[in-house]
């Protein structure tokens, strides 16, 4: 970067935030290790001002700009490419919770702030901010809304979409849109937040944003299960959503393999249900009733799914301590992975009812190909997002099982996926990981919308180049 540019940002955000050479690297590599990139610099303003200024002097000069929160993406979509040309926007300094109205039931938060923060202010308020990601001490707002996170409580609340009122942006020639509007109605136009939520920082850079508020639930259930098949998962799942309604708020699905990996990682010689399973269920009742009457109905759902021969074992949470020991078994999941190394990530989306066919079918075709993986399968099930995720044999070193197989299987899940009419993407977004499969599985028409709201808001592909959208031929 020429000693001008430098000197301008320097102007801008103060030297101690414009940081060069061997100072970027925890920036230009995401956390996994997988993907890698340069910098011309990393560039960290403390307000939505300098957010704005440093985007102004980039657009003018024709510099490309990575805006980047935790850089906890799984598919690089926060991460520069390897030309050395882009500015890493590095919000973490925007970190203030602005406001908090309680009778609104609304929260402002800048985009820095992280989930844990923006979770924990809510709790002192007295109220819930619903969104649990097992990343939550180090992802940010942001990024949440970039990627539309879902996480483990989708059924009860939704997506970050469903989560959010008003947005600030600022766009990529440096204006500054200001939408933080905290109304549950507003039809004064077009609804221009959904824009941005889930657009990977490609359309503009989110600064901060009106976050709704919930009660918080007076009595909460959590309970392992062990069941046989998925297809009894499923119907375990049908028949808790027909007996406790809403008040259902997570419903994991586990496979034997994903157990033993997880405790494995965790050091623990068994799980709270002693006995391995086929597939294991961790399912969470959260309820405004009181505690006593929330586990009445609990307990007796519970035994009735028993009573059908739908579960084979269950544990249920006896107090906080076990609640979080239950949950943490599987937030470890992913890390257990990261650790392992050799795993081939595919977030997908299928309908419920197709759930059981498409592991059973997708796992066969995998075995048939890679004989010894280690069937990693894991996620929301009550919102039909499968962590579909084939891991190496132990007799394999990460870089040999997926030289050969990574990129056969990510085709094998994925085209399972469409075949359902699901999605290759649940909730991790598309990034650099999954762009050009985007060619295959969206339509021309679709992608073309795509590219002409791109063009619309950053005619020079400044912001976060690269990502999300494939190349068209139309697209010149």
């Amino acid at each position: 970067m020429s000693d001008q540019h430098v000197s301008h940002l320097v102007a801008i955000v103060g030297a101690a935030n414009v940081l060069l050479g061997d100072d970027t690297l925890a920036y230009v590599t995401d956390y996994r290790g997988v993907f890698r990139g340069q910098a011309l610099a990393v560039v960290r303003p403390g307000c939505t001002e300098e957010v704005s200024a440093v985007m102004t002097y980039c657009y003018e000069n024709g510099i490309p700009v990575v805006p980047q929160g935790g850089n906890t993406s799984l598919l690089g979509g926060s991460v520069p490419d390897t030309s050395g040309k882009a500015v890493v926007l590095a919000l973490t300094r925007l970190n203030h919770i602005r406001h908090i109205d309680e009778l609104n039931a609304t929260m402002v938060v800048e985009a820095g702030v992280t989930l844990i923060a923006a979770r924990t202010t809510a709790e002192e308020a007295g109220t819930l901010f619903p969104l649990r990601i097992g990343s939550e001490g180090s992802c940010q707002i942001g990024g949440n809304l970039s990627t539309n996170a879902g996480g483990t409580a989708v059924l009860r609340y939704g997506n970050m979409r469903d989560l959010v009122l008003g947005l600030e942006v600022v766009l990529p020639n440096g204006k500054v849109w200001n939408g933080l509007r905290a109304l549950r109605k507003d039809n004064a136009g077009y609804d221009l937040k959904h824009l941005f939520i889930g657009s990977e920082g490609t359309l503009g850079i989110i600064t901060a944003a009106v976050l709704k508020l919930f009660p918080r639930p007076r009595a909460v259930c959590v309970a392992l299960l062990g069941v046989e098949t998925a297809d009894a998962a499923l119907q375990t799942f049908g028949l808790l959503r027909q007996r406790l309604g809403t008040d259902v708020t997570a419903f994991e699905l586990i496979s034997e393999d994903a157990m033993t990996l997880v405790l494995s990682h965790l050091g623990r010689q068994h799980s709270p249900l002693m006995t391995l399973h086929p597939w294991h269920v961790l399912v969470e009742m959260s309820s405004t009733a009181t505690q006593e009457d929330a586990d009445a109905i609990f307990v007796t759902t519970l035994s009735e799914a028993a009573e059908r021969g739908l579960i084979s074992d269950a544990a249920i949470a006896a107090n906080e301590k076990q609640v979080a020991d239950f949950w943490l078994i599987r937030e470890e999941i992913s890390d257990a992975q990261t650790r392992t190394r050799g795993s081939v990530r595919c977030d997908v989306s299928v309908p419920l009812s197709s759930i059981p066919a498409f592991i059973r079918e997708t796992s066969a075709k995998v075995l048939a190909a890679a004989p010894e993986t280690r069937m990693v399968v894991y996620g929301h099930v009550g919102d039909g997002n499968v962590h579909f995720n084939p891991l190496r044999p132990g007799n394999m070193t990460p870089e040999s099982y997926l030289n050969r197989h990574g990129d056969s299987i990510t085709r094998i899940v994925d085209q399972a996926a469409m075949d359902l009419q699901g999605s290759i993407s649940a909730e991790h977004g598309v990034g650099t990981a999954k762009r050009d499969e985007l060619l295959n599985v969206r339509s021309q028409v679709e992608l073309e919308i795509g590219w002409r709201v791109k063009q619309a808001l950053d005619p020079l592909n400044l912001l976060n180049p690269g990502k999300v959208l494939p190349e068209l031929p139309s697209a010149a």
